[in-house]
């Protein structure tokens, strides 16, 4: 394949990968008035996280969820055929100070695919780690550092020059310098072999920030590092200029700069330095080509020269599609969010358990709603906080708590117990219960809804065409079934016992018969279990659907639950 090609194929597959990405996205179902009202609201709050963030060093949120953000505005906008000026207003700010090189900003690239489309046809490219700091500018004269200036809005930034001397990392003068110079970099906590892949940002921008912001020299400030990532109007060739700002005493930019060829490069160094100690925090990598405008041309928008590439989200911005309530075996009512599909650590999320229904109430969500996920241990997602709630809130009701308990829906004796019934059911086919391996939940739901169980043991009376005749079972699977429901006629009497739900962790050696006889005082006897515990199993062995299961189970030859002869 020729290099015309080449380029052609990267277009289409960059292309496609953005149609795919847009496809996902759908405009919401609002009347006009709401969008707008909706859009206005966003930006707003946006430009407030904006000015925190370049006024006063301050995140307020985090970054990768800022970014998720303007892509929802952009998308409301397009709905809403509004222009998408992301990246190109100017930020309001009250520095003063005008910088000699206004700050261009970087264009954040979603993925290799949108990479390799940016790459075509330039040359000289070099990748660096976005190091995650504060941005600023340096200006020196006849060797003299005369400024150190905010990044502000871009144009204009406060006056730091009074910190300069306690950052022991910004040269004061430099013998070599041009009689006008101007860098542009960041500055970030020095740390000692941080690895972002565990250990994340740990806030060390807002350290800094705040050691900046102090009116008086911050004790913090000799532990502060620079990185230069530009230097308007200076040497065209990054390796020449690397050396002259490591012969000035700038040595992070030359060993961190390195040249690449492909998007699969710098995927090698973005992984490499996500999973690399390193003196800094960062949050991705910027990829830049050699050849720039001159300064004078530079505007406080991203330019066209640099792009940032940042690491994997460890949280996610979705929206809440639909609210579920499950009914656990017990009869605890639980919250699951379904929301929109998002992608965190190569693990597709669709559904957020948020817990029983007073914590669903507090957090206040409802369909429409933004929200912050995250992956908690074993990758299981997690609420993490509400970004966005829609003014119009729908309503949801959850079954009513006291209907549902640890004693209940042994039996189908209303619609509303089929969830509760069919956690039973699992819970009694699981490892805990009688361990039967060919059946599955949606196996267990198919039996129901076909009316061969309406109860918690039912199923053991059921033959083989009885089980074949629910659409896609089969003969040869309802063969498996029925052996594996018989199997558990020899199951041991205690194991029958917990798939009942009689407590856990108590050593049976005795009959039904004998273990109903026994008081609650006698029960509070054994080791383990207190006068709390003994009601409750005392109640469990009295109620009359366990003991409707009981005599069913006798009449089956159940060993355990035969009548005294």
């Amino acid at each position: 394949m020729n290099m015309r090609n080449l380029k052609i194929v990267i277009l289409l597959i960059a292309s496609f990968t953005h149609w795919a990405a847009g496809a996902g996205a759908a405009c919401p179902e609002w009347p006009p008035e709401r969008m707008s009202a909706e859009i206005n609201t966003l930006k707003q709050q946006l430009d407030k996280w904006s000015v925190a963030y370049h006024q006063q060093g301050i995140s307020l949120i985090a970054d990768d969820v800022y970014d998720q953000l303007q892509e929802k505005l952009a998308l409301w906008q397009s709905c809403h055929r509004l222009p998408d000026n992301y990246g190109n207003t100017l930020i309001p700010g009250n520095g003063t100070f005008r910088h000699p090189v206004a700050h261009t900003g970087l264009k954040k690239l979603k993925n290799e695919a949108a990479l390799a489309n940016w790459m075509v046809g330039r040359k000289s490219l070099w990748v660096q780690p976005k190091v995650d700091g504060v941005a600023v500018t340096l200006v020196y004269q006849d060797g003299k550092l005369i400024q150190l200036l905010s990044r502000g809005n871009g144009l204009k930034g406060q006056n730091w020059t009074d910190k300069a001397p306690f950052i022991t990392a910004i040269p004061q003068y430099i013998a070599t310098a041009p009689p006008w110079l101007t860098l542009q970099g960041e500055l970030f906590l020095q740390m000692g072999d941080h690895l972002q892949a565990s250990s994340g940002g740990v806030n060390a921008r807002a350290a800094v920030a705040g050691a900046l912001m102090r009116k008086s020299p911050a004790a913090l400030l000799p532990q502060l590092g620079i990185f230069i990532w530009a230097w308007p109007d200076g040497p065209s060739s990054m390796v020449e200029k690397g050396e002259l700002l490591q012969a000035m005493g700038f040595p992070l930019t030359a060993k961190y700069s390195k040249p690449i060829a492909s998007s699969r490069d710098v995927a090698h160094f973005r992984h490499h330095w996500f999973h690399t100690a390193l003196p800094f925090v960062t949050d991705g990598v910027v990829i830049r080509q050699a050849a720039e405008p001159a300064g004078r041309n530079w505007q406080a928008v991203p330019g066209y020269w640099a792009v940032a590439w940042k690491y994997p989200a460890q949280q996610q911005i979705t929206e809440i599609k639909d609210i579920h309530f499950t009914i656990g075996r017990t009869g605890r009512v639980t919250v699951v969010l379904l929301v929109s599909p998002v992608k965190i650590d190569d693990k597709w999320i669709r559904r957020v358990n948020v817990g029983s229904v007073s914590r669903w109430r507090q957090w206040d969500i409802t369909s429409g709603d933004q929200i912050i996920i995250a992956l908690a241990g074993h990758g299981i997602p997690r609420l993490e906080s509400v970004v966005w709630r829609v003014s119009q809130r729908q309503e949801f009701t959850p079954p009513a708590g006291d209907q549902f308990h640890q004693l209940s829906c042994f039996r189908l004796i209303s619609p509303e117990c089929e969830p509760q019934l069919l956690s039973r059911l699992i819970w009694l086919s699981g490892p805990k219960g009688l361990d039967i391996q060919s059946i599955s939940s949606g196996y267990w739901r198919d039996l129901i809804h076909h009316g061969l169980i309406n109860d918690l043991v039912g199923w053991l009376s059921l033959t083989r065409d009885q089980i074949a005749g629910v659409p896609g079972i089969g003969t040869a699977r309802a063969e498996n079934i029925y052996q594996q429901f018989q199997s558990t006629r020899q199951k041991p009497f205690s194991q029958w016992l917990q798939a009942l739900g009689f407590a856990q962790g108590i050593v049976v050696n005795s009959p039904w018969r004998l273990l109903q006889q026994r008081s609650i005082a006698e029960w509070g006897l054994i080791p383990g279990i207190g006068p709390v515990r003994a009601k409750q199993i005392t109640r469990f062995l009295h109620h009359p659907e366990v003991q409707a299961m009981a005599d069913f189970l006798s009449h089956q030859n159940i060993a355990g639950f035969q009548h005294e002869e």
